[in-house]
């Protein structure tokens, strides 16, 4: 899982796998490690509570939790992204944003791609 932030924005691409296992387990979880042995968790939750894309913060985990039939309808269709935004209550929106991560149209070295989503545009002329 890979993420980006960028002021109140949040957006987190998934490989196929992950999809898979929040499609199946209803979570897919990954960590940064810190020195002194601290750790950034990010996490992903599929809810069947949920109605909208919503972000927390605490402990050093940050959680986006989908709701459920969405997740459900994404995960077995070509659709790409789920996204949302959330009132932080200060005027401020948090915005998310989890879609799937597709591979490079141009290789990569160093980069492992073999379980992202093949690219849209992979074979065409279109850069």
């Amino acid at each position: 899982m890979k993420l980006r932030l960028r002021d109140n924005s949040v957006r987190l691409r998934l490989s196929q796998s992950e999809v898979a296992q929040l499609h199946r387990d209803g979570m897919v979880a990954t960590r940064t490690a810190f020195p002194a042995g601290r750790t950034f968790e990010y996490v992903v939750e599929s809810s069947p509570a949920s109605v909208t894309p919503e972000g927390f913060f605490s402990n050093n985990v940050m959680t986006v939790r989908l709701p459920e039939a969405d997740v459900l309808a994404w995960a077995s269709s070509e659709q790409v992204s789920i996204s949302g935004e959330q009132s932080l209550g200060d005027g401020h929106t948090l915005t998310l944003l989890v879609e799937k991560d597709f591979a490079c149209l141009a290789p990569r070295p160093g980069e492992d791609e073999s379980d992202l989503y093949p690219h849209p545009q992979a074979g065409s002329d279109v850069c």
